[in-house]
């Protein structure tokens, strides 16, 4: 409600198959050509996305894919393609390593670039792709890409006047949601924060439409449209000064997201964990990605550049994370 009807659909949802189509152990690691240990653990995490790798390893993109020059959606289908099917123990990530500039402009290869950034990039890359076909859409119909219909969900702004009671709605997309950490010690209360209402006043104070006048007011997000995998950014880097915050934040293998929806009451919203993406080091600077990723067969493996390495499930859940990717 709230939100214009898509006018076209891109990609059928019920095609969209969140189990595992094969099972089978971990496949290869990924060999590091300087610093691109950020672009390692980001790739295990999207190959381990069972919507997203049942529909690359089903090669459906690229038998339809009229697009001339790169194609993300190309580019990852032949990467995940490589990696689930390689007979060795580590290989090149060399369909990716190739078009690396074009995934994002301000990536300098040999620099140590940021796990979040380089994954928002590549999702966004994969959106474009599957968009290439089609020229002005609406934003409804742009949001039913295969991308945008795995990652993407709506976010609701709420506020509220304190004068008149009037409700100002606004809805914005979202392919991952970043918590602040500062105050929360696990993922449930750094998502409590996040929907807890903030008070609006003074200088920042809301210009009421009914009122005709600037009020006091509260402003509240929740998330209004669940997505079917949903990442989350624990924000663990000053944007100023790229200095870390280095303390445990818990997070659990399985997570009802139906409390911080706009719908609170109903049904729970149950998530499983499958992929954490870890940053090892004091800023963001330096140190080292790495990730824990949970394979077609059930089993928990440490990446880590091309070591590949079984790990219970208990160490995957005691990591200092900085992104969870958790599937419905």
């Amino acid at each position: 409600e709230g939100m214009a009807p898509p006018k076209r659909i891109l990609y059928p949802p019920e095609k969209i198959c969140m189990v595992w189509q094969q099972r089978q152990s971990a496949g290869a690691g990924l060999f590091n050509v300087g610093n691109t240990c950020f672009l390692n653990a980001v790739l295990q995490c999207l190959t381990y996305t069972p919507p997203l790798a049942n529909y690359l390893l089903s090669r459906e993109h690229s038998q339809a894919c009229h697009q001339q020059g790169f194609c993300m959606m190309c580019t990852m289908e032949a990467h995940v393609n490589k990696v689930l099917h390689s007979s060795v123990s580590a290989v090149l990530p060399l369909a990716v390593l190739k078009v690396f500039k074009c995934i994002g402009e301000h990536f300098q290869p040999g620099r140590e670039e940021d796990a979040h950034d380089f994954l928002c990039c590549t999702v966004n890359a994969m959106q474009r792709a599957c968009l290439s076909a089609s020229s002005d859409l609406d934003l409804s119909s742009q949001s039913t890409t295969i991308v945008y219909q795995i990652f993407g969900g709506f976010l609701r702004s709420r506020v509220t006047c304190f004068s008149c009671k009037a409700i100002s709605d606004s809805y914005e997309a979202f392919l991952d949601v970043p918590l602040d950490i500062k105050a929360a010690s696990s993922l449930t209360a750094a998502l409590e924060d996040f929907v807890t209402p903030e008070h609006l006043d003074g200088e920042n104070c809301f210009k009421c439409s009914k009122c005709k006048k600037n009020v006091a007011a509260s402003k509240r997000f929740t998330v209004h449209c669940a997505p079917k995998v949903l990442t989350v950014c624990l924000k663990r880097f000053d944007c100023f000064t790229g200095g870390k915050i280095s303390k445990v934040v818990e997070y659990p293998e399985y997570l009802d997201l139906r409390p911080y929806m706009s719908q609170a009451d109903g049904e729970p919203l149950h998530y499983s964990l499958y992929a954490v993406l870890v940053h090892s080091g004091v800023s963001c600077h330096g140190g080292h990605y790495f990730c824990y990723t949970k394979a077609s067969n059930g089993l928990w493996y440490q990446m880590d550049d091309e070591s590949v390495e079984l790990r219970c499930i208990d160490t995957a859940l005691r990591q200092q994370a900085y992104l969870l990717f958790y599937a419905r």
